[in-house]
């Protein structure tokens, strides 16, 4: 099964281990990898910011870069949520409608994907620790994916799971929201840490880079010893 990796942005840019462990995961899992480097930002930032003529541009790219893709990937529930919404911004545009919507119909998140798609439910991984798991808005709330994250990690060898208390409520990033709203946006990620907190757990996972940057950056700064990883890391772990 041929799979071509959609990044994105914060992953490119800030955490690249989060890529690197996404495409060792599904090679292990038998997946041919493809990255092609031509994929530039979704649009999201832009489109969310009411830019939407010229976010339009990076969008045909994405659409353009995916178009011979088998499957596409990504270990992001916000970014692989964007490419769902395509269909519905190109609507009535004869040539960009039928294109985003071959796009959305084989995108999926990376759990989504092993799950659904791969139809694995235990990919074999072993992490010694005590974790909790931030549930982003995008990835539960409109791209649907609430379970696959909960059943790859209930397989994980040595694994300790809390549930997050208030695990529903947002971390108080959403984009722009936390530089235009930015003392509602902290006192959001206050709440969320404090939390993370009541859990005791060692680690905070999540599947949304742009949440686990946005929590993890307001843990360093109050000093907590909780270290942030992506659920892409702990199912790489063996």
């Amino acid at each position: 099964m041929k799979v071509t990796l959609f990044a994105t942005c914060l992953v490119d840019m800030f955490q690249s281990n989060v890529g690197k462990s996404s495409v060792e995961l599904l090679e292990r899992l038998g997946c041919e990898i493809e990255f092609p480097e031509s994929q530039v930002c979704c649009g999201q930032p832009a489109y969310n910011s009411g830019y939407v003529k010229d976010s339009k541009e990076a969008m045909k790219r994405m659409i353009n870069t995916f178009s011979d893709a088998e499957y596409v990937v990504s270990p992001s529930g916000s970014c692989a949520y964007m490419f769902q919404e395509y269909p519905h911004i190109f609507k009535g545009d004869p040539i960009w409608e039928p294109k985003a919507k071959q796009l959305a119909e084989k995108t999926f998140e990376l759990t989504q994907f092993i799950v659904d798609v791969l139809k694995v439910e235990d990919v074999g991984a072993r992490f010694e620790g005590s974790v909790t798991y931030h549930t982003s808005c995008h990835m539960t709330r409109l791209l649907g994916v609430k379970e696959a994250p909960m059943i790859l990690l209930k397989n994980v060898k040595g694994l300790i799971f809390s549930e997050l208390p208030g695990k529903e409520q947002c971390c108080g990033f959403g984009g722009t929201f936390s530089v235009k709203m930015a003392q509602i946006s902290e006192q959001m990620v206050d709440e969320k840490v404090q939390h993370v907190e009541e859990t005791e757990a060692e680690y905070l996972l999540g599947a949304d880079a742009a949440c686990l940057m946005n929590i993890g950056g307001r843990i360093e700064r109050k000093g907590k010893p909780i270290k942030v990883l992506h659920i892409a890391e702990v199912l790489n772990s063996l």
